[in-house]
């Protein structure tokens, strides 16, 4: 009984010689932006027309657009830096594991090739597959650095002309119009006793950081601010997102407690705020913005009636800036102390709980239990691997992005 072998991508689009037919370059294109970043790598050395192809940002965008996955989607995770991780762990444990969508099963695994100044790399996001880093110990440092694990290259952006002021938040953006890679970064310092707030926006076209306009009128009455970074600060719908915690004076003593959703345009650069939903029935700890399936979303986390235990509301935005379309998805019971680490690409949720006390071999281990949950159909599964910690967690794929880039580093 014979087998057909499937035709492999380098018998299909093997060179040409004298005899054969001319394959059109429209056809060439069409197949090879279908094929896997790993043998578009290897084929750019069959020759100069091909490498001129692969290389070419318009083809990169178009493979973008045109290779096809899997049909799970993938994520990237990292144990995410915090102050109890500089204390506890040491700088080396520095891994990026690739995971199924859905399952959340480790797939594979990359080390960081680059070092932070303070030893700990800062997930800030990942978009088309490049994955963007910042120093944790923001305020001593400015690195940041754009890194493509699929193609094995990264690039440390240059300094910024405002290395005085302190650090609060970076985000990390793509600018469709212009097919544009943006970092942006949100300062302050102290001028006469007086809170300033600067921004810059690094565009990596240009390479090169500008400063820009906040537009964004802050609180007269508020004497302080902090930025909830709970989870990493989303890219949703063109715009990057901060949920900003105020604190207000009002007459006399007392003080009041605001939010905002901060919003910025990518490709337009400007600043805005964005409504939050009514939702004044129940008494808020905090809040945090991510994404759900591609839209915004906003998590509302307060006491539930049993002891130790919180009621997490998840509400999403239909339609991108309209206060109407805020939409509660569900409402679900959690645990008082629980890390919650977000959304994947298929909208599932990963929460982990705070360790219990397990019989193994007779004795007793606290162990931690990680769950994914369906919040559509409050459908729960646990995960087999075992995570000891808090995650940094972003979309993942392959992709040529930072192919075509200057001054970056192979590894």
């Amino acid at each position: 009984m014979s087998h057909k072998k499937e035709a492999r991508p380098s018998m299909i689009l093997q060179r040409r010689t004298k005899h054969d037919l001319p394959l059109p370059d429209e056809i060439m294109l069409e197949i090879l932006a279908r094929l896997p970043v790993k043998s578009l790598l290897r084929f750019r050395c069959v020759c100069k027309t091909w490498y001129s192809f692969i290389t070419n940002p318009s083809f990169i965008s178009t493979h973008l657009l045109c290779y096809n996955h899997d049909d799970d989607g993938y994520v990237i995770h990292m144990p995410k830096t915090n102050f109890f991780m500089v204390l506890f762990y040491r700088p080396h444990c520095q891994i990026c594991t690739v995971a199924s969508d859905r399952t959340f099963e480790t797939m594979s695994e990359f080390r960081i090739p680059f070092t932070i100044e303070s030893g700990y790399p800062n997930l800030v996001g990942s978009c088309n597959g490049i994955l963007c880093f910042s120093d944790f110990i923001t305020a001593k440092s400015k690195d940041v650095y754009l890194w493509n694990p699929s193609i094995r290259k990264f690039k440390r952006l240059p300094d910024t002309c405002l290395t005085q002021l302190r650090t609060l938040v970076i985000g990390f953006g793509y600018d469709s119009q212009s097919n544009d890679y943006k970092v942006v970064r949100i300062s302050q310092t102290r001028v006469k006793d007086v809170l300033a707030r600067e921004v810059e926006v690094y565009s990596l076209s240009s390479d090169s950081w500008k400063r820009v306009g906040l537009g964004v009128s802050w609180t007269p009455n508020a004497f302080s601010f902090s930025f909830n970074g709970i989870l990493a600060f989303p890219f949703v719908s063109g715009h990057l997102h901060w949920m900003i915690e105020m604190t207000e004076e009002g007459g006399g003593q007392e003080r009041r407690f605001t939010s905002m959703i901060l919003s910025f345009d990518v490709n337009s650069e400007k600043f805005k705020e964005l409504p939050l939903p009514d939702d004044e029935g129940s008494f808020i700890v905090t809040k945090c913005v991510t994404s759900f399936k591609g839209k915004l979303a906003l998590i509302k986390f307060g006491y539930g009636v049993q002891p130790h235990s919180m009621l997490c509301s998840i509400w999403v935005m239909k339609e991108y800036g309209v206060l109407d379309s805020w939409n509660k998805l569900c409402v679900l019971p959690v645990d008082a102390f629980i890390d919650f680490t977000g959304f994947t690409n298929y909208g599932i949720l990963l929460i982990r709980n705070m360790p219990r006390l397990v019989s193994t071999n007779c004795e007793l281990e606290r162990k931690y239990k990680s769950v994914l949950i369906d919040p559509e159909t409050l459908n729960e599964n646990e995960i087999s691997i075992q995570v000891n910690y808090h995650l940094d967690v972003a979309t993942y794929m392959e992709s040529l992005a930072l192919l075509d880039g200057a001054n970056v580093v192979f590894h």
